[in-house]
């Protein structure tokens, strides 16, 4: 939008879609007015049937940019996207911070209609603001003084301008210019407005008449400064109120550039003292005085002068800043120095750059972060506006960031850390390496990253040389731990770290001091990866990489193995967060234990794991290791091997594996588990489980075997058989009175223990009994009731079902806008979760909804997006049934009726391959539905009592029943329709099929 108006990259033709693009981005994911739009588009001439035109100009932008959602409301319209994929909100929300990365988004005149002429105003503001500040920036640093008056003639009223016009005048030794440039504007000022300049104007004329200059040795850059604007602006704020001020970070973190930086700004002297090449801390003295210019000062020559005593006579009574650059190797005699030159000189401001802190009093110190790191899976546009990635692409000469290198591009900017030099090192061998093939060899960093520059210190020309530096300044006992707490992937806390790793709290003080570990706020001690990397090299070099595998495993299975049985009861609450902050290390155990061929560990592991990666979201992950520890050769513990299969299937279910490998592991862990009384629930309830999931098991089967754990001694078991039996019931069309019932013991069972999980499960499966029964108030508020138990325990994966429920709750009790805006939730949450059977589920509810709203286009749409995704092997039958019944339905609404007719019969056949009741009766309604269409009003009425007969009850949460029943009943007479509907009452799910 900041210039011609793009689509992805592609340029929008016409100027009404356009004018349409620009009012739905400008106000991306809220709804626009159709009075807005059609006046954006039309202006003061609309055509006479304006909404039916403005309907089809978004139809045509929906078939220009197929990649769109644009949402259609009762008030106008919606784009879906978020803000952050719309140049012109990127724009304003970094040109108040970072200028420079902001004016990249603009590429020329803005081409906004009038109705959005303030918006175009305020942008125009900011870009100017923004071009302002960037000058201000690269004052000094390239002639900045044509864009300046190019400005200025625009606007020769703006103070602000005339400051930087004199500046870069001064800069280019005009001075006569610059008095000449202020003279003009004082006297435009006093014409025109009958005002004086501002104090700090007439200040700057006054140190021009003075003739004062700056002083100092500043370089002169010769890249680009990027990503670190507002870290100059913090320091140059610290420097003015204090006086000594250490930039301490890693290696590689940028602090020698930063401190130029953000010295160039600070008015008066400033001097620059490279140490990193001084190696006894008794010639600080002698370099400082070399970078003043006075190596051969007078007071170095009388007898009995030190070279710290000449010092102080050098610089007492000036008013300087002076930078101490590469403090660490030197870091006592540094502070001795720093700390004697603040007392002997009180108008010295010190700029120190180190490692560590310097440690003496009135220091104040300033970490220099990483740069900031964009999302994985971040789009281009959005991508390149982060200054991690800013700094690669303005490094790597010639290398353009696409759709198609964006997340690799990423990659390689969070493998490293956000760490300036590392991403430089990378952007060399962009000249030689495509940046996918960098991406993927960056787990051999230090052998890649080679390629810095000839000038460069020695310690910056390599990655390995600038940590090299760093472990060489460490003792044994520092090294020691570095080296083991490599192994935490995920960080550690302080209690982990000295059992681990055999570290005292002193020496891990020391790390954080010396910027190898970063405290967080939570309370947790974390390693740049690049270091733990490196770590890890020298773990391996010491000989301790196994031993330290072990002990971190203790550790974990330790925790995790308390953890485990409080994770169903009311303390889940308080370890679910516990083991969530190691689920990093958790993961990188299992991982290892695979890798070294430990059966024993890596099965003890997931046995106790399994339930966690459940409740907590990580279903696709811990399925997929499960499957792999399963795999295993060699020994373990019978009952850990039988919970591995277990939690393999139990998660696959939901975590992306196909349903044979899933009934294989039942089976599996069956087998391990027979002939014996298992100590842990989840085997208990095993031989149910894999009955749900067994073809050749007759009906009956599960609730035999379930249920004798309605006397099981461990009360979460007992909640759970008899919600597993409610469910039972429901499928194989029983009472749904007795269902309910049973599903209230399970939820009494569940409150009485406080289990979170379960407790979501039976109120979100009541809900759906009320709205079964037509009690849709009532399902409202146990659905809402369940979501929020769900949400508060973090199932991420649970949540989006739940809440399309919800929203087709809320439609069948008549609140159609909640029921949307609930629906929007809903596809948001999916998003999130980015799971194929949960976007499939949100997909099909979305166009069930627009089916019900007459949105066939949008209804085809979503349809198509269900079925794309159920095509993952992991799709139950269930799903497929249900998505070729919606769009049967379509199909009939739009008159497709053969297309119908055979997307009917494959859902009725598909839905009685799952044995699933109630998706039998909702395909039999699909095909009742069609049967009315062509006229066999008979016919409608026999399937909807054969529908009700397979369920065991009618089921009014099914919009389309009364609607079928009503006209059935009209054509057919009471009478004729009490006939044909009772015709039906002998069938069952097993014979529903015949009715095709």
């Amino acid at each position: 939008m900041l210039g011609p108006v793009e689509l992805c990259g592609r340029a929008v033709s016409g100027a009404r879609l356009g004018a349409l693009v620009t009012l739905l981005a400008l106000d991306a994911g809220r709804v626009v007015s159709a009075d807005r739009l059609i006046d954006g588009v039309w202006g003061e001439q609309p055509p006479a049937a304006a909404g039916n035109a403005l309907q089809a100009l978004v139809s045509r932008l929906r078939r220009a940019a197929p990649e769109l959602t644009v949402e259609a409301t009762p008030h106008g319209y919606r784009l879906a996207v978020e803000p952050e994929q719309v140049d012109a909100h990127v724009f304003a929300r970094l040109a108040p911070t970072d200028p420079v990365a902001a004016l990249r988004f603009w590429r020329g005149d803005l081409e906004f209609p009038e109705v959005a002429r303030a918006d175009a105003v305020r942008l125009e503001r900011l870009r100017r603001q923004a071009l302002k500040q960037r000058l201000a920036d690269e004052l000094g640093k390239r002639p900045v003084l044509g864009e300046v008056e190019a400005l200025l003639t625009a606007d020769p009223l703006d103070e602000s301008l005339v400051a930087l016009q004199m500046r870069a005048l001064r800069d280019e030794g005009d001075q006569g210019r610059a008095l000449e440039a202020y003279e003009s504007f004082r006297a435009r000022l006093a014409d025109e407005l009958g005002a004086d300049p501002s104090p700090e104007l007439r200040e700057l004329h006054l140190k021009l008449l003075r003739g004062e200059t700056k002083r100092g040795n500043l370089p002169a850059e010769v890249s680009s400064f990027v990503g670190r604007e507002s870290d100059v602006t913090a320091v140059r704020d610290l420097l003015r109120s204090h006086r000594l001020v250490t930039l301490i970070g890693p290696g590689g973190s940028g602090k020698t550039r930063l401190s130029v930086e953000a010295g160039a700004g600070v008015p008066g002297e400033v001097w620059r003292v490279e140490l990193a090449p001084v190696t006894d801390p008794a010639e600080i003295p002698q370099a400082i005085l070399s970078a003043l210019g006075r190596r051969g000062h007078a007071v170095l020559d009388r007898p009995g002068r030190s070279a710290r005593t000449g010092l102080r006579e050098v610089i007492a009574g000036r008013t300087m800043l002076l930078i101490l650059d590469n403090c660490e190797h030197l870091i006592a005699g540094a502070a001795e120095v720093a700390d004697e030159l603040l007392r002997a000189a009180p108008t010295l401001t010190l700029l120190a750059t180190s490692r560590e802190p310097l440690g003496i009093a009135g220091e104040r110190l300033f970490p220099v972060e990483p740069l900031a790191l964009p999302p994985v899976g971040a789009a281009a546009s959005s991508a390149c506006a982060y200054p991690a990635v800013r700094l690669l692409l303005d490094r790597a000469a010639g290398f353009v960031l696409t759709e198609e290198n964006t997340p690799a591009a990423v990659r390689v900017c969070r493998a490293l850390d956000g760490m300036p030099l590392a991403i430089e090192l990378a952007a060399a061998r962009l000249r030689t390496l495509p940046v996918t093939v960098l991406a993927d060899r960056l787990a051999d960093r230090f052998r890649l990253l080679t390629g810095g520059s000839r000038t460069a210190l020695p310690r910056h020309q390599t990655l390995r040389a600038v940590v090299d530096w760093s472990w060489d300044l460490l003792g044994e006992p520092e090294r020691r731990l570095w080296r083991r707490f490599a192994l935490f992937h995920g960080g550690a806390e302080l209690a982990a770290i000295e059992r681990v790793c055999g570290a005292d709290v002193d020496t891990v003080a020391a790390l954080v001091d010396k910027s190898l570990l970063v405290l967080g706020p939570d309370g947790r001690y974390r390693m740049l990866e690049t270091i733990r990397e490196y770590g890890l090299e020298r773990l391996a070099e010491a000989g301790e990489s196994e031993s330290q595998r072990l002990a971190v495993t203790r550790w974990l299975l330790d925790l995790a193995a308390t953890a485990d049985p409080h994770l169903r009861d009311s303390d889940q609450l308080v370890w679910l967060p516990r083991l969530a902050t190691e689920h990093d290390n958790m993961q990188a155990s299992v991982r290892a234990a695979i890798d070294a061929g430990d059966r024993v560990t890596a099965a003890a592991l997931v046995a106790r794991l399994g339930w966690y990666w459940w409740l907590s979201g990580h279903r696709p992950e811990g399925a997929q290791l499960a499957v792999e520890v399963a795999a295993m050769p060699g020994d373990a513990a019978d009952e850990d091997v039988a919970l591995v299969h277990t939690y393999a299937a139990i998660n696959g279910l939901e975590g992306g594996l196909p349903v044979d490998l899933i009934e294989m592991n039942f089976r599996a862990a069956q087998r391990l588990s027979a002939g014996r009384l298992p100590e842990h629930p989840a085997l208990r309830l095993l031989p149910a489980l894999a009955a749900m999931f067994d073809e050749r098991a007759a009906p009956g089967d599960g609730f035999a075997l379930i249920e004798p754990l309605f006397d099981d001694p461990d009360p979460w078991l007992r909640a759970v058989a008899k919600l597993f039996t409610s469910q039972l019931r429901l499928n194989f069309g029983h009472s749904a009175e007795v269902a309910e019932a049973e599903m209230r013991e399970a939820l009494e069972g569940f409150r009485t223990i406080g289990e979170r999980w379960g407790l979501g499960f039976a109120l979100s499966a009541l809900g759906d009994m009320a709205a079964a029964q037509g009690d849709f108030t009532r399902a409202v508020s146990w659905q809402r009731e369940a979501i929020a138990l769900v949400r508060e325990v973090g199932i991420r994966e649970d949540l989006p079902q739940m809440v399309v429920k919800l929203a087709h709750q809320l439609w069948l009790a008549g609140e159609a806008d909640e029921a949307r805006a609930t629906l929007k939730q809903a596809r948001q949450a999916a998003e999130e979760v980015d799971l194929p059977e949960v976007i499939a589920s949100v997909a099909y509810g979305t166009a069930t909804f627009a089916r019900m709203e007459g949105d066939l286009e949008e209804a085809r749409r979503c349809m198509d997006a269900a079925v794309h995704w159920m095509r993952h092997p992991s799709a139950l039958p269930q799903f497929r049934a249900m998505a070729s019944h919606t769009r049967g339905l379509i199909d009939a609404a739009g008159g497709d009726l053969a297309g119908a007719r055979r997307s009917h019969t494959d859902a009725v056949r598909t839905a009685v391959e799952s044995r699933d009741s109630p998706v039998i009766a909702l395909t039999l309604v699909g095909l009742a539905e069609l049967e009315l269409r062509e006229n066999n009003p008979e016919r409608a009425a026999f399937l909807l009592g054969a529908s009700d007969a397979v369920r065991g009850s009618r089921d009014l949460s099914v919009p389309d029943v009364d609607r079928i029943t009503g006209e059935a009943r009209a054509a057919l007479g009471e009478a004729g329709f009490a006939s044909a509907y009772r015709r039906a009452s002998g069938t069952t799910m097993f014979t529903a099929a015949e009715l095709v």
